[in-house]
């Protein structure tokens, strides 16, 4: 038996919270039925069932029912009664002899006992009902299923599924399994919903379209859009037709992976399977096309819309504006603009921040005042950030303070952004003194600075070196829970380890989990250059091992600075090895790495090796820059190879790269060095006849190597003559 408290209190609150629409009479066979029975007055008349309950007695409601029967019973458990009464009733009748419960009055008390959300004793009664050998039928499980669902429970609601046969030898259908299959995608847990599917194929029960359309939502809620496809060429062998929820769940995963092509075709084929797309379809696969820059596909995709006489939204050409305006072509997206039948806020906001963004300012503000105010569209906060935002960045802080003052007038407060943009702007011109003006209005408004101000106010700050100020204020963001980002610890990151404090910026490093910020790529490369910069080697290298095991990857920057620092100290094997291992693990190398390398290589006195390397960069289709040569002829050089020098100077014109003032030099340099005078001079005519300008380092070089030491007077004499020629 089920164990219940006794629930005589219980039985009274509950009944005296009973509606009283209608009267109950207690009939001759001990069942009651509803009426409306009304006094003269037009009052509700008192009928013997609530005189019977006016005690709010169990006991006395015991005794007027001398025997109940299963079918009365189901009736009494579907009034409004608390659970535990419910759960007492059904214990009490349960006690009476010859009576045995049916399969409805179990459902009914299991229904209730869902919407408490009672599922322990839900399971004990489904083990009850097998003990007394009561036929399972599947619209019970699917009843508890969906109370699990409501609850957030989707394990319990596949557990129950799996136990249905194998347990209480119920077989689930196709609708046992769609509920599953909706409540999996419903609380978030669509990964499960693929095994369910496959499990629900091998025991043979056979899809329905739900099945398949909730089952293609699952798979691209987890990023399997192939699968969800190849899904769509399965529903025919099981005697399935795609509808339109099935195409559109495809479509639109398609387009916001930028997969526009493979979802251009399935709405043509959508089109021709008869299935009627709804405005959000076409909204996907446009903003897709918008997003890849494709804007006249686009564009021709809603006029295929109209012709079907399907009419645009508001959505389709906000998307279309926006794509236009992204790749700068505002005056089309001003001539659709002026299509748009009752343009509202946003659509004034995609324009006003094109032309913003194509720093047409003026036409901006045009738009604001000549057109959005007249037109009665109120604008909104983002409008004026979206100018305040154009004024700063192109230094009008002027206009940018009075557009904030104005915002007031048109009826809109400036908010958080408002201000962070404002002090992003001044804190870029220097003007620290305006920032605590905005500080203060901003506190006597009682608006609190969000995290991306305290991110503008912290790198000011560590720029000027002002680091203890800094961490100041990062004890202030957490007092006014304003909680500190990833950018907020890398700054602050960075700032410690410019001023050398690098004990302060590893337990910065530490602090950041407490705070539940991710250490970043940039993190540990701030604090790993840092060490580098000291030659602790030693350090970087564990940093690098700590950067690895918490799952960062190492990136270009952290192997070149690896690679550089064990060039500079002679290990230049080990920094050959690094470069390998970066090709190898995906990481692409810029010149910056190959240039590291070879000059590395031309220190150690290797310059065969660095020619090798740099014919190696050509064929892997990397090309070198000027540096790259200008490491090499100075490499050869050194190693008294200065015609070979001369040589790879004359490749550069046929590699269409411009020598600069340090190849001149670092020729000319060596060249006198070695007494080639002449060889110097007739190098430096000519490069002066090709463009080269020459600057204080040439003459510096030719002064002290042409002028003879015969007296200062012939030295400047000479001087002058060289740069009158």
């Amino acid at each position: 038996m089920l164990k219940t408290p006794k629930l005589a209190v219980h039985v009274s609150k509950t009944l005296k919270s009973l509606p009283k629409p209608h009267c109950l009479t207690l009939v001759s066979s001990g069942f009651y039925r509803y009426y409306s029975d009304l006094k003269d007055d037009g009052s509700e008349c008192e009928n013997e069932w609530e005189r019977l309950l006016k005690p709010f007695d169990l006991e006395e409601l015991r005794r007027s029912l001398y025997k109940i029967t299963p079918f009365q019973l189901c009736k009494l458990l579907q009034l409004p009664l608390e659970v535990s009464t419910s759960l007492e009733l059904f214990q009490w009748a349960s006690a009476q002899r010859g009576y045995c419960h049916s399969f409805e009055v179990y459902f009914a008390l299991i229904d209730k006992l869902g919407m408490s959300k009672e599922f322990k004793v839900i399971d004990r009664l489904l083990l009850k009902m097998k003990e007394e050998g009561i036929a399972f039928r599947e619209s019970l499980f699917i009843v508890i299923m969906k109370y699990y669902g409501r609850a957030g429970l989707p394990g319990q609601a596949t557990r129950l599924l799996l136990e249905m046969k194998d347990v209480f030898f119920c077989e689930p259908s196709f609708r046992s399994y769609n509920v599953v299959l909706g409540i999996l995608v419903a609380t978030n847990c669509p990964s499960k919903a693929s095994s369910i599917f496959y499990y629900m194929l091998r025991k043979g029960v056979s899809p329905t379209v739900y099945t398949f359309g909730v089952v293609m939502k699952a798979l691209c809620m987890v990023n399997e859009v192939d699968n969800a496809c190849s899904l769509l060429r399965d529903m025919t062998k099981h005697g399935c037709v795609p509808n339109s929820i099935v195409y559109q769940t495809l479509i639109s995963a398609l387009a916001k992976r930028n997969r526009v092509d493979e979802a251009s075709k399935l709405l043509e084929e959508m089109l021709v399977m008869r299935c009627t797309p709804d405005i959000d379809t076409f909204n996907d696969v446009v903003y897709g096309l918008c997003r890849l820059k494709r804007i006249h596909e686009g564009a021709k995709l809603v006029d295929r819309l109209l012709l079907r006489e399907f009419t645009p939204n508001d959505m389709t050409y906000g998307v279309l504006m926006h794509g236009l305006c992204r790749t700068g072509r505002v005056d089309e997206a001003q001539a659709l603009f002026d299509k748009v039948p009752g343009p509202n806020a946003v659509h004034f906001n995609i324009l006003i921040n094109g032309y913003i963004m194509s720093e047409r300012l003026n036409e901006a503000k045009a738009i604001l005042h000549d057109r959005m105010l007249k037109s009665g569209c109120r604008p909104d906060v983002y409008t004026f950030n979206a100018l305040i935002h154009g004024y700063c960045k192109n230094g009008l802080l002027g206009s940018a303070l009075e557009l904030a003052n104005e915002m007031a007038d048109k009826g809109c407060v400036p908010n958080e952004f408002t201000y962070t943009i404002l002090i992003d702007g001044f804190y870029k011109k220097g003007k620290l003194e305006e920032i605590d003006h905005l500080l203060a209005q901003m506190s006597a408004g009682g608006i609190a600075l969000n995290t991306v101000g305290y991110n503008v106010l912290i790198s000011a700050l560590c720029k000027d070196l002002n680091v203890q100020k800094a961490m100041e204020m990062l004890g202030e963001m957490s007092r006014k829970g304003c909680k500190p980002d990833i950018f907020t610890f890398n700054t602050l990151v960075f700032g410690l380890s410019k001023v050398d404090r690098m004990e302060e910026a590893l337990g910065l490093h530490q602090d950041m989990l407490l705070e539940g910020v991710v250490a970043n790529t940039v993190t540990y490369n701030t604090l790993i250059q840092a060490f580098l910069r000291r030659d602790d080697i030693q350090k970087a290298l564990e940093l690098v091992n700590k950067m690895l095991f918490r799952g960062c990857l190492l990136d270009e920057i952290t192997y070149n600075g690896l690679m550089k620092t064990l060039c500079k100290v002679g290990a230049v094997e080990k920094a050959w090895g690094l470069f390998e291992e970066m090709m190898m693990k995906g990481v692409t190398p810029s010149s910056i790495s190959f240039n590291i390398l070879i000059d590395g290589l031309c220190r150690d006195d290797r310059v065969n090796d660095a020619l090798e390397f740099l014919r190696d960069m050509i064929n892997r289709g990397f090309a070198p820059d000027i540096v790259t040569y200008n490491t090499l002829i100075n490499g050869l050089c050194k190693m008294d190879r200065i015609q070979e020098a001369i040589n790879l100077f004359s490749k550069l014109q046929t590699e269409g790269i411009q020598p600069d003032a340090i190849t001149y030099n670092t020729l000319l340099c060596w060249q006198c060095r070695k007494g080639m005078l002449d060889d110097a001079c007739s190098f430096f005519y000519r490069g002066v006849s090709n463009d080269f300008i020459p600057n204080a380092v040439t003459w510096f070089v030719l002064v002290r190597n042409f002028v003879k030491p015969r007296g200062k007077e012939n030295q400047i004499l000479l001087s002058t003559q060289i740069l009158s020629d």
